[in-house]
């Protein structure tokens, strides 16, 4: 029996509960992609590919057991599967949705295989026009995604999301100098191949000379890319599930100053890409603000970890994956842009370093970081001089969001992160000349 038949969910709600459920959820998952590939300046390869997945959730005399499968479902077999692992757990509070039944309108636009090439060439002889010498690659994509997910108790909702994703990353090798550029774009009905390309230009342009790093504590700009490490960190200290285990800093903070008073975040359900209707618990999705003007007004949370403070749910409960269990989760994070370009915010500064891409990964909920500049230029009087290489940018991310300088007006996602470019200060850059 293949997941695509309308009648597997109630099938398996109803073989759990006569197996001896007290109660149970069936969540799905389906997606259909379709993305081409560039490669060395010309089109490599095309694909489709499709996924589905059903994971059944029971809980049996108090005890939960999850099971998974993927393509075709035998009911009984999954069925069967959950409750053996549910006499292996220990008995727990069942947190499950209350009856609703939610209609959600299919958000995004399909295109055509014929119009992601297009746009892939596009972009690549846009840049090719005046750096030749590049080997450009890339990947083009629309995929769509339907979820579903109903339990025991009368929930029952879903929804399909189309979006579309393209990235432009280049090679640009002299001698022994090897430079990689990479941009992109995620949006839900329209992608901007001249916008990719000219991004990549310009850092093409800023890279022409290599020139000294600047050493010591000065202004770092992160580029909206690049500022995506910075609110890494705020996400993971907004977890209700950290703020339980007494691992995020912001434990005690709630009504306090966090961060610089420049910063205003918020979870924009409705926004972008990303937009949701519900979380992976069925509980409907909203608006929030966890940092107004730097004051922490909230932290995230599923139903179990919501109900441990206090809070209940913010409607924040997602699987890392469908064998998992929900968690909490953050999506479609919002952080308010300021006004300026990122032109004018580099003409701000007197001596400083942009950091557009790097090497390795964020700095997790201690906020430590100390990571390579894989694409960085030197700013000097306003203007960028050239690209700085062997260079490494340390320091703390609750430092440099309490030392905000300035937020650009230059917001784009990354991820599910709708972030500008930002100064900041208090970190520490050092380089090998």
């Amino acid at each position: 029996m293949s997941i695509s038949s309308s009648s597997l969910p109630e099938q398996l709600l109803d073989f759990a509960l006569r197996s001896g459920a007290d109660c149970a959820e069936v969540f799905q998952s389906q997606s259909l992609s379709r993305p081409v590939f560039f490669e060395a300046n010309r089109l490599k390869q095309l694909e489709s590919t499709e996924a589905e997945g059903t994971a059944l959730r029971l809980w049996k005399e108090g005890r939960p057991g999850l099971a998974v499968a993927y393509g075709e479902v035998e009911p009984q077999a999954l069925v069967d599967r959950a409750i053996a692992i549910s006499q292996l757990t220990e008995p727990e509070e069942i947190e499950l949705s209350p009856a609703s039944q939610l209609s959600y309108p299919d958000v995004g636009q399909s295109v055509t295989v014929e119009q992601l090439v297009e746009w892939g060439k596009i972009a690549i002889e846009l840049v090719r026009d005046r750096y030749p010498e590049v080997l450009s690659s890339g990947g083009w994509d629309c995929e769509a995604e339907t979820t579903r997910l109903i339990n025991s108790n009368g929930l029952d909702c879903g929804y399909m999301d189309t979006t579309l994703s393209g990235f432009l990353e280049v090679e640009w090798i002299r001698g022994d100098d090897f430079l990689n550029v990479s941009d992109g774009q995620t949006e839900r009905d329209q992608l901007d191949p001249t916008a990719i390309a000219q991004q990549v230009l310009q850092r093409l342009d800023w890279a022409k000379e290599n020139v000294s790093t600047p050493a010591g504590r000065i202004p770092i700009l992160f580029t909206s890319k690049a500022a995506d490490m910075l609110w890494g960190t705020v996400q993971s200290a907004l977890n209700g599930k950290q703020v339980i285990e007494g691992a995020s800093p912001w434990s005690d903070r709630l009504g306090k100053l966090v961060t610089s008073e420049a910063i205003t975040l918020s979870q924009q359900p409705n926004s972008g890409p990303f937009s949701c209707p519900f979380d992976d618990e069925g509980t409907p999705t909203r608006m929030i603000q966890f940092i107004d003007r730097g004051e922490l007004k909230l932290f995230y949370t599923d139903r179990t970890t919501g109900k441990a403070l206090g809070s209940g749910t913010t409607g924040n409960g997602f699987r890392p994956g469908l064998g998992s269990y929900p968690t909490p989760g953050l999506f479609n994070l919002l952080i308010e842009p300021g006004t300026k370009s990122l032109l004018e915010l580099i003409s701000s500064i007197d001596n400083g370093l942009i950091v557009d891409q790097m090497l390795g990964g964020g700095a997790g909920i201690s906020g430590e970081f100390s990571v390579n500049v894989d694409l960085g230029y030197r700013i000097e009087k306003g203007q960028i001089v050239g690209r700085v290489k062997d260079t490494m940018v340390a320091g703390s991310v609750y430092t440099a969001l309490k030392n905000l300088v300035e937020l650009g007006g230059d917001a784009d996602w990354n991820g599910s992160c709708y972030t500008p470019s930002a100064i900041v200060e208090g970190l520490s850059c050092t380089g090998r000349d």
